[in-house]
C-alpha cells in the first residue's frame, strides 16, 4: 500500500462526512510580517498594537484574512487537493479576533455533492470550521470546489445542493469583545470618513493597481500551506500555467480597498463569494467597492458597512460588474464584464 496521499477525488466524498484536517498552525507576528510584505494593507487596527489598544481590544489580532488562509489551507489536502478551481463562499463569520498565538484547526463536512454534465468533475460543498487552542470557534464558512473524478465511469451521486444564506443577517454579526470607537482616531487611521458617510448604492473606485508576480502568489500560498497542485505544478493544467489562489485575489483587493475605506478595519463575515475568471502572473489586479448596506451595532460608537469588492484584470473606471442582460428572455441573470476577478460581499466594521 502506498504510504504518499494523492488526496480525494470526487466519488470520494459522502453527504455527511466528517474530515478532521491534519497539522494544526500557531499563528506568529512573523505571519502579520509577512502579510505586509505580500499586500499593501495599510489598515490601522492589525498595522498597529497601540491603536487596537485604543479601541478597546485587550490583544493586537491579526489581519482577518490571515485566520481564513490559513484556516482554508489546513482543508486543502482533504478537500481541493484535485481541485479544477475553487468556485464559492457563503456564510462566512469570524468569532473573535486571531492574535499571535493562537494555534488554528479545521474539520469540515461535506453539505452537498453534484456531479457535472461532462462526468469528469464534480461539485462539492463543505461547512468548516476553525478551532482555536481553547476550543473556541474562530471562524466558519461554507464553501464549494469543482474536483476532478478519479474515474470517469464511476456512478454519479445523489445530488444534493445545501440551501445557503444570501447573506449573514447583520443582527448575527460578532463584535469583538470591547470594541469601542468611540474615541477613533481618524488621523491616525488615515481618513476622516464614518459610517454615514457612506451611502448605499456608492461606488469607490480604489485607484490603485498590483501586477501579480509568480514568486509571490506562490509564496502566499505556501505560507498558508496550500497544497492545491494548480497553484504550483504547471503539469495540473491543460493551458500549463500555474493558477493564482483565489485567496491571493482576496487579500490583494482587501488591501487596495484601503484607499476611500480605511476605517472598514475588521471584517466580521462575508456573505458570499466568488472567483469569476482565473488569474495568472503578469495580470495586473485593480479593485472598486460598492456600497450594499449600513447599520449601527450596540457596541459603542461601532457600525457596520455591507461591501461588495470587485477585483478587476486592469482597470475599470466604469466600475461595472456585470454585461448587458441577456436578451434570450430566459431570466438567466446578465454575465460578470470581462475582466472580472473576484466578486466578493462581506461586511466590515467601521465607526459610526
Amino acid at each position: 500500500m502506498s504510504k504518499t496521499n494523492p488526496g480525494n477525488f470526487f466519488e470520494d466524498f459522502q453527504v455527511g462526512q466528517v474530515i478532521e484536517h491534519a497539522t494544526p498552525r500557531t499563528v506568529t507576528e512573523g505571519d502579520r510580517a509577512a502579510y505586509g510584505s505580500l499586500y499593501p494593507t495599510r489598515f490601522a487596527v492589525p498595522s498597529s498594537a497601540a491603536f487596537a489598544a485604543s479601541v478597546g481590544l485587550e490583544q493586537h489580532p491579526v489581519e482577518e484574512l490571515i485566520g481564513f488562509h490559513i484556516a482554508f489551507g489546513k482543508t486543502v489536502p482533504d478537500v481541493s487537493l484535485n481541485a479544477v478551481a475553487n468556485l464559492g463562499y457563503a456564510e462566512c463569520r469570524f468569532h473573535r479576533p486571531v492574535v499571535p498565538g493562537d494555534t488554528l484547526s479545521t474539520k469540515s463536512e461535506v453539505i452537498g455533492l453534484k456531479q457535472n454534465s461532462n462526468g469528469k468533475s464534480g461539485v462539492v460543498y463543505v461547512r468548516s470550521t476553525a478551532t482555536n487552542q481553547r476550543g473556541e470557534v474562530a471562524i466558519d464558512w461554507a464553501r464549494w470546489v469543482m474536483v476532478h473524478k478519479r474515474n470517469q465511469a464511476a456512478a454519479a451521486p445523489e445530488t444534493v445542493i445545501p440551501e445557503l444564506a444570501k447573506a449573514v443577517d447583520a443582527k448575527n454579526l460578532i463584535v469583538p469583545k470591547g470594541l469601542d470607537f468611540s474615541a477613533y482616531d481618524f488621523t491616525a487611521a488615515g481618513e476622516p470618513h464614518r459610517l454615514a458617510d457612506y451611502e448605499v448604492g456608492e461606488k469607490i473606485d480604489h485607484v490603485d493597481g498590483v501586477t501579480l508576480t509568480e514568486s509571490e502568489h506562490q509564496q502566499a500560498t505556501r505560507l498558508w500551506q496550500n497544497t492545491a497542485k494548480v497553484h504550483f505544478n504547471v503539469e495540473a493544467r491543460p493551458d500549463g500555467r500555474n493558477l493564482v489562489y483565489g485567496g491571493h485575489i482576496i487579500s490583494l483587493a482587501r488591501a487596495l480597498s484601503f484607499n476611500g475605506l480605511a476605517n472598514a478595519q475588521l471584517v466580521a463575515a462575508i456573505n458570499a463569494g466568488a472567483h469569476t475568471s482565473p488569474a495568472f502572473a503578469g495580470d495586473t489586479v485593480y479593485a472598486w467597492s460598492e456600497v450594499l448596506d449600513r447599520v449601527e451595532t450596540d457596541a459603542p460608537g461601532v457600525g457596520a458597512l455591507r461591501l461588495r469588492l470587485v477585483a478587476t484584470k486592469g482597470r475599470d473606471e466604469s466600475m461595472t460588474l456585470r454585461g448587458e442582460d441577456p436578451s434570450t428572455g430566459s431570466g438567466q441573470a446578465a454575465k460578470y464584464a470581462p475582466g472580472v476577478l473576484l466578486d466578493l460581499d462581506y461586511w466590515a466594521l467601521i465607526p459610526a
